[in-house]
């Protein structure tokens, strides 16, 4: 008989999730050992601004990737913030070089609203994280 050694666990990785809005974006952090989510911060900035405040939690939380919510509609169709979110994702990519991973965000904020959560933003992009945690178990 022969048996084969178990392959390696892959060693817990660190997530950077982002709950993307013209004005504001929520951040949350999360591993994947724990498959548990943390709202961080909201960054209330634009344009260049608010990839530098990226690049320091970026800098701070060293992530092997990233996830960004996508919203549609109900019926599942896209509108515009489809597209910014999707841009914003491959900003992320283009500047930071992580990978990019896009879950569908539909009411995400509307839960963590009516949740009561104190940072509806960082807490929107938490159920985010948690929401792929789930689809890639």
């Amino acid at each position: 008989m022969s048996f084969s050694a178990p392959a390696p666990a892959s060693p817990p990785q660190t997530l950077l999730a982002f709950d993307f809005g013209t004005r504001r974006v929520g951040v949350a952090t999360g591993n994947t050992l724990l498959r548990q989510a943390q709202p961080l911060k909201t960054i209330a900035a634009a344009g260049d601004a608010r990839f530098e405040a990226c690049a320091r939690l970026i800098a701070e939380w060293q992530p092997a990737a990233l996830v960004v919510g996508v919203p549609f509609h109900p019926d599942g169709a896209e509108h515009d913030n489809t597209r910014r979110a999707r841009r914003f994702a491959r900003q992320l990519h283009g500047r930071f070089r992580l990978p990019v991973h896009e879950v569908d965000e539909r009411y995400t904020t509307t839960e963590a609203h009516s949740a009561g959560a104190r940072d509806a933003d960082a807490a929107a992009a938490a159920l985010i994280l948690e929401q792929y945690f789930r689809e890639h178990s």
